[in-house]
């Protein structure tokens, strides 16, 4: 009796232990139908077609300019060449024409002279010797006369009027050549104020002067000159 127990305690203990097995089977579990259904869904994948490649079209032509567009029809039609030029004739034609253009004189008309409303004033300066016979020496005569010769070539380009008259002028030179003193006699100059301002302004534009001789062994000299201002 207690082993018909035992018998029937392990026969079902092995069915249960059995039944669990074949249940955790999923291909056998009944109830996992509709699972098994979802996992054998087909995943489809759409691949997508590669765009055919197109050449760009190139611009034409006969769009941008329709007189370029050949006619379906060409009509022949007979054209006369043109007339035939000798080219070696119509060059030396051309150059005997220039050469006849060059040979013509032009015609010189002369001038006709008008006469000048004012008449040119020529101006004289001159500078005459004072004392010069009691001077001996011939060095000191020959840097007077250099001097002078300074002196009337500033004097004519500073005198621009037609006053006339003479200024008389007293001065003092170094053995450098430089222009110590100057002083106008009045006495014997001319009342003409621009004669004595063209005077001692020419006077000091001729300065310096150049040096002493050797043979003239002096600190300094003393000089008179008269300028004359005249219109011839």
């Amino acid at each position: 009796m207690f082993s018909d127990r035992i018998f029937l305690a392990a026969f079902i203990i092995s069915f249960l232990i059995h039944g669990i097995v074949l249940f955790q089977n999923l291909h056998l579990n009944p109830f996992n139908i509709s699972r098994n259904k979802k996992e054998e869904i087909l995943e489809i994948s759409y691949i997508k077609k590669e765009a055919e490649f197109k050449p760009e079209p190139k611009d034409d032509p006969v769009k941008k300019n329709p007189s370029l567009k050949i006619p379906s029809k060409i009509n022949a039609t007979k054209i006369n060449p043109p007339p035939f030029i000798d080219v070696d004739k119509a060059v030396l034609a051309r150059k005997d024409q220039g050469r006849q253009m060059l040979a013509r004189q032009p015609e010189f008309t002369k001038p006709t002279l008008m006469k000048p409303d004012v008449i040119a004033i020529k101006k004289k300066i001159t500078l005459p010797a004072v004392d010069i016979d009691k001077i001996n020496n011939p060095s000191y005569l020959s840097y007077y006369q250099i001097v002078r010769e300074k002196i009337r070539r500033a004097a004519y380009q500073n005198y621009t009027r037609t006053d006339t008259g003479e200024v008389y002028l007293s001065f003092v030179i170094s053995r450098e050549g430089l222009l110590n003193e100057v002083r106008l006699v009045e006495e014997k100059s001319s009342s003409i104020s621009y004669l004595r301002e063209v005077a001692l302004h020419s006077i000091q534009e001729a300065s310096p002067f150049p040096d002493f001789p050797k043979e003239l062994d002096y600190p300094r000299l003393s000089f008179n000159v008269i300028i004359s201002f005249e219109v011839e």
